[in-house]
C-alpha cells in the first residue's frame, strides 16, 4: 500500500529541513513502493535557504486525505506561525491524517494551529522555552524526537532525517531504515539528545550580571573548584540566596550546570584528541575515568568510549 506524505513549507523555510525527510520518504518509495511523497506551500512555492525556492503544489487545492503531514521548520517559522490561512489548511488536513509531524520549529506552527494540545514534543534546542509557552504542550527538550499517539515532533534541522528513519521503521521495518540509513551514511539511531549542544548557550538569558558572571566563569574554567560557596562569591549573593536564584533562573542546579559544562569540555576533548579518560577526566574537573563515565552517561545517554567513535574528526592524530 502507498502512503502518501505532504510535506508542508513556506518562505523561510530551512532546506535541510524539507529535503532531509524527503529523501528519506522518497528513497523508501523506491525500495518498496510505500510511498508518495508531495510538498506543498500556501500559494504552491516557497523560498528556503540561500533564496532557493522549491516548486510545490498549492495547498488550497490539497484535498486529502494524506496518511502523513509533515511541516517543516525554518527561520519563517514565526510568520507562517501567524498566519490563520495556513494553519486552517492544517488543521483541515490534520484531521483525517493518520499522523502528523514536524521538524524543528516546525513544532511551534503545529502549536499554533492546536494540534499539540495535550501532547508531549520536542523542537530545536533554541526554542523549547517558546513551544512551552503554548498551553497544553509538555516539551521534552532533550528528546532527538518524540511521538505522542499519532504526532511526532523532531529537534533541530537534521533531527527530521531521524524522525523520518523512525517512521519509515514502524511502516516497514528495521531493514528497510537501516538500509536507507546506510545510504544517507547517519545513524539509524543516533547516540545522545540535544544535551550534545552548548551548555551556556540553551541556558535562559538572565538578567543578574553576578549570575551571568558565573555562568562564563565556569565555562572558561570547568575544572575548578566550583563549589556553591566560590559560585555565590563570584556573583557576589549569599551562598543562601545564591542557592536559590541559580535554578530558578538558569533552570538547573549550581552542580548539575557544572557537570553539563565538564561534560561538554570533555566532549570536545574526546573528539579532537588520542589522550585516555583518565587524562581527559583530570583535564575536565572529573578527577577519575569513572566519574567521568557516570557523568556522560547521564548527560547524554551514551559512554565516553561511544561518543569518541562516533564523533571523533578526521583531523585528530
Amino acid at each position: 500500500m502507498e502512503r502518501e506524505v505532504l510535506i508542508v513549507g513556506y518562505d523561510g523555510a530551512t532546506l535541510l529541513d524539507v529535503a532531509g525527510p524527503v529523501d528519506v520518504f522518497d528513497g523508501a518509495g523506491q525500495v518498496c513502493g510505500g510511498y508518495r511523497v508531495r510538498l506543498a506551500g500556501l500559494g504552491g512555492g516557497f523560498a528556503v535557504t540561500a533564496g532557493l525556492r522549491m516548486r510545490a503544489e498549492d495547498l488550497r487545492e490539497v484535498t486529502g486525505p494524506v496518511d502523513t503531514l509533515v511541516v517543516v521548520g525554518g527561520q519563517g517559522f514565526t510568520r507562517a506561525a501567524a498566519d490563520a490561512e495556513l494553519l486552517a489548511h492544517l488543521t483541515r488536513l490534520a484531521a483525517t491524517a493518520r499522523r502528523v509531524a514536524s521538524v524543528c520549529t516546525g513544532a511551534l506552527v503545529l502549536a499554533a494551529a492546536g494540534l499539540l494540545e495535550g501532547c508531549r514534543a520536542t523542537t530545536h534546542w533554541a526554542y523549547c522555552a517558546e513551544l512551552a509557552a503554548h498551553p497544553g504542550v509538555e516539551v521534552v527538550p532533550d528528546a532527538i524526537f518524540v511521538q505522542d499517539g499519532r504526532t511526532a515532533t523532531s529537534a533541530g534541522v537534521s533531527a527530521g532525517i531521524d524522525l523520518a528513519l523512525a517512521l519509515v521503521e514502524q511502516d516497514h521495518g528495521a531493514a528497510l531504515a537501516r538500509l536507507l540509513a546506510r545510504w544517507l551514511v547517519v545513524f539509524l539511531q543516533r547516540p545522545g539528545g540535544q544535551s550534545q549542544f552548548s551548555v551556556r548557550s540553551r541556558v535562559p538569558p538572565v538578567r543578574e550580571a553576578g549570575l551571568r558572571a558565573v555562568l562564563d566563569a565556569v565555562v572558561e574554567d570547568p575544572t575548578g573548584p566550583w563549589t556553591v560557596e566560590r559560585m555565590a562569591r563570584r556573583a557576589a549573593m549569599s551562598t543562601r540566596h545564591f542557592a536559590r536564584v541559580f535554578p530558578r533562573r538558569v533552570g538547573l542546579s549550581p552542580a548539575r550546570y557544572v557537570e553539563r559544562v565538564r561534560v561538554e569540555a570533555a566532549a570536545t576533548a574526546l573528539e579532537s584528541g588520542d589522550d585516555g579518560l583518565d587524562v581527559v577526566a583530570r583535564n575536565c574537573g572529573f578527577g577519575t575515568a569513572e566519574t567521568l563515565r557516570r557523568a556522560f552517561s547521564r548527560v547524554l545517554g551514551v559512554t565516553p568510549g561511544g561518543y569518541r567513535h562516533r564523533f571523533r574528526t578526521t583531523g585528530a592524530a
